[in-house]
């Protein structure tokens, strides 16, 4: 139910925003989650883009500040920080059951799209239909994720600190390859100096003086009545959760090495996958590299140039983009498939990536939301996640001129500065004219005429296999 808001006015209307809101019931919650999980294009921050809206400007479900607070912990931590921030306010508002809930439904319309995706592509890869159609989305994709950054750069970048650290950011990821983890790390650590010199710069989310006022929702009134006891933390609560969550996590994968041996796909899909999601920092990209290099040289599950396939697959699904790791697994079980059908070992590979990848995420905020809650006020905690969040806007800016530079260019090439480091630039002269027309006919749709997402991605479907189809 969405909440109904008190007019203030005369002296009123100077405090920070009050509004009279009613606590959805779980299964209130349970549709607006589904909502969110169909539409989560655009990769994290279109999909961070659509949780504000929904949950912050239209329902009053969490404030603004505390939405920040949870969102700086998220991207702290390894693996898909949108899936991770839906599950930390679902847990906020109705426990475990409102976590899961929300963290499922936010990966499951995704999956499963995914899921059809990697089958259609074994079976009809070269069908042109799927083809053209694919190339339309990825140029739509393009102006949601162009769109995303803008609307999370003007709540996040609010004085000239934060926009010097979010260049900086940019600067050290796409020029100089600097590791997202040290970025986090130096970002953090100016937010830590800054929050002790001009510690009004630092405010999480730039919400200084002459800013304008915080946004209070449910969870906020919640916390004022004393019903967030789940949210204080102590030790024998955290014990509890890592013996429920750690087994629940890696129990397949043990399980899995005694039953298939060490050296099956089995057990080499969920050991591997299980490694990546404590070092996922960043995303997709940041991994990327690496899971294509060992997928394709280490373990041979993939052929050269199939895990450019799957992320302009992941691309076009709702959810994290992460979700591109479960293509790989379905690739490795499908080409090992052992006494199974293909098809179903695929799935079943699909399957196993998909768990090990988000059970981790489960963990880290049922242990560690407490924690940062009890946080929530620390100045100098809040000045350090404030900076992270500003680096983390420029990494952003990297991911989006990352896949500017792959949907509108056919080649890229490496321009080295510190040996063979350096960023990687488009080949002019490979440019894709289709592309780059249905991208900026997209921008144009979404950013002068406010089309929403579904209908830029649809029309631009449509527009894909018109364009594919002609001599």
């Amino acid at each position: 139910m969405a909440p109904t808001d008190i007019p203030l006015t005369g002296a009123a209307a100077t405090e920070p925003a009050r509004t009279a809101v009613v606590p959805p019931t779980l299964a209130e919650a349970t549709r607006v989650w589904a909502k969110i999980g169909l539409l989560s294009f655009g990769g994290p921050a279109g999909q961070i883009a659509l949780m504000h809206r929904e949950l912050v400007e239209e329902r009053r479900w969490i404030g603004e500040q505390r939405f920040l607070h949870a969102l700086n912990y998220c991207m702290l931590l390894p693996g898909p920080e949108a899936q991770q921030l839906a599950t930390y306010v679902g847990w906020l508002m109705h426990r475990t059951p409102g976590g899961l809930i929300a963290g499922v439904l936010f990966v499951l319309p995704g999956a499963l799209v995914m899921l059809g995706l990697s089958l259609l592509y074994v079976l009809y890869r070269d069908v042109p239909l799927v083809d053209g159609l694919f190339f339309g989305v990825k140029a739509a994709v393009l102006a949601v994720v162009v769109e995303a950054v803008l609307r999370i750069g003007r709540r996040a970048l609010k004085n000239r600190v934060m926009v010097g650290i979010a260049a900086l950011a940019f600067l050290g990821i796409f020029v100089f390859a600097i590791p997202f983890p040290l970025i986090v790390l130096a970002a953090g650590l100016a937010g830590w100096a800054g929050s002790k010199i001009a510690p009004d710069l630092f405010a999480v989310g730039g919400h200084g003086k002459g800013n304008a006022p915080d946004v209070r929702g449910v969870i906020d009134d919640m916390f004022e009545r004393g019903e967030l006891g789940h949210a204080v933390p102590s030790t024998g609560r955290a014990l509890r959760v890592v013996a429920v969550w750690l087994p629940v996590w890696l129990g397949p994968v043990a399980l899995l090495a005694l039953a298939t041996g060490s050296s099956s796909v089995w057990t080499s899909v969920a050991a591997f996958f299980s490694t990546m999601a404590v070092v996922t920092f960043g995303g997709a990209y940041a991994v990327l590299a690496y899971v294509a290099q060992a997928a394709v040289e280490s373990f041979g599950w993939l052929a050269p140039g199939e895990m450019i396939d799957g992320l302009g697959l992941a691309e076009t699904t709702p959810g994290p983009l992460i979700l591109v790791l479960q293509f790989v697994g379905f690739l490795a079980a499908f080409r090992a498939p052992g006494a199974l059908d293909p098809l179903l070992a695929g799935c079943l590979g699909a399957l196993l990536t998909t768990w090990v990848t988000f059970a981790p995420s489960f963990l880290w905020i049922f242990l560690g939301g407490p924690y940062m809650e009890a946080l929530r006020g620390n100045r100098t905690v809040s000045a350090a996640l404030g900076a992270i969040t500003a680096a983390v806007v420029g990494v952003v800016m990297n991911l989006a001129l990352w896949f500017a530079i792959h949907v509108v260019f056919r080649e890229t090439m490496t321009l080295a500065i510190v040996g063979d480091v350096g960023p990687q630039l488009p080949v002019l002269a490979s440019i894709d004219g289709r592309a780059a027309l249905l991208a900026a006919a997209a921008l144009v749709a979404m950013l002068r005429f406010r089309l929403g997402m579904l209908p830029t991605l649809a029309a631009s479907a449509l527009a894909g296999l018109l364009l594919t189809s002609l001599p």
